[in-house]
């Protein structure tokens, strides 16, 4: 099967944008896998489809539906960066002529919002840090509090010696562990990212962050994504983080991420209640198409 494709980026994190408002492709998860592949396939973090909304979310003001699969072809609830990218797809097509869409995810409906200055703005929705929402097993656990926030012990299998690192829990649509490092260089991502992202704790796997605090409006961010390993950028890491350093009495409410693929803002009011607001970049790398197998190897 021949498909069209267009490779898109923000920050670094890279996505193959598939359109699928004429109708359905019917990619399996290996062809997923395919796709995102970096040496048979495009290469991505992850792949992007973009649907027409159900006859119900387009009764209450939906634009599209986003599908979001990781590079191991199993389907995610969220992806900043890829939302980002999903509005100056869909803007750039002429699909829409809207600078702001309502668009239905897995985990719910965001609002992207394209600005004045190229970059693109998302209303990601408020974060739940309620254990059983994220989802985290936190039965037997005893947090530790600081600010109006808390920090988990997380104990470490394998290669960590059974290692404890305390980590912030929360849901930005997807579970994030967020834990505090001195110097983001130096954090052990490849060591410890993969044991955090399938511990026994997150029945659905979590996104493994690590971030440095340089001062209160800026901070340096690394993320070991679930399904994809550690990326050049994660925007709802970075919309984890900052929550996590605000609830934590670190951070202000206006932050600006600097992850290895560039430069994310976050704003987010402190109040549980309230959206936080994640602007950064979306680029357009190049268009193609390409033949898939029917079962990939």
């Amino acid at each position: 099967m021949k498909i069209r494709f267009t490779k898109m980026q923000g920050a670094g994190n890279d996505f193959v944008v598939l359109d699928e408002t004429a109708g359905p492709l019917g990619l399996s998860a290996a062809q997923y896998r395919f796709l995102a592949d970096r040496h048979f396939g495009v290469g991505a973090d992850q792949i992007l489809t973009v649907r027409p909304p159900s006859p119900r979310a387009a009764a209450e003001g939906v634009d599209f539906e986003y599908v979001i699969h990781n590079a191991d072809g199993g389907e995610v609830e969220q992806c900043g960066n890829g939302a980002r990218c999903f509005a100056r797809f869909v803007h750039d097509r002429g699909l829409t002529g809207k600078d702001t869409i309502r668009v239905q995810t897995k985990s719910g409906v965001i609002s992207p919002r394209l600005t004045g200055d190229g970059r693109v703005t998302v209303d990601m929705g408020s974060p739940q840090f309620e254990p059983a929402k994220v989802p985290f097993d936190a039965s037997g656990l005893a947090p530790v509090a600081q600010g109006s926030g808390q920090k988990w012990p997380l104990a470490l299998d394998g290669q960590a010696q059974g290692a404890t690192v305390l980590v912030a829990v929360v849901s930005m649509g997807n579970p994030h562990a967020v834990q505090l490092v001195d110097d983001v260089d130096a954090a052990p991502v490849a060591l410890t990212g993969p044991l955090i992202e399938r511990h026994a704790r997150f029945p659905q796997r979590v996104n493994a962050g690590y971030l440095q605090v340089v001062d209160r409006s800026h901070v340096r961010l690394r993320v070991f994504e679930r399904g994809a390993g550690e990326t050049l950028a994660c925007g709802t890491g970075a919309c984890a983080a900052v929550v996590s350093g605000i609830r934590l009495g670190l951070l202000d409410t206006t932050v600006d991420v600097q992850t290895r693929g560039g430069r994310l803002t976050i704003a987010w009011s402190g109040r549980e209640a309230d959206s936080v607001f994640m602007t950064g970049p979306a680029t357009t790398v190049f268009e193609g198409q390409i033949d898939i197998p029917d079962t990939p190897v």
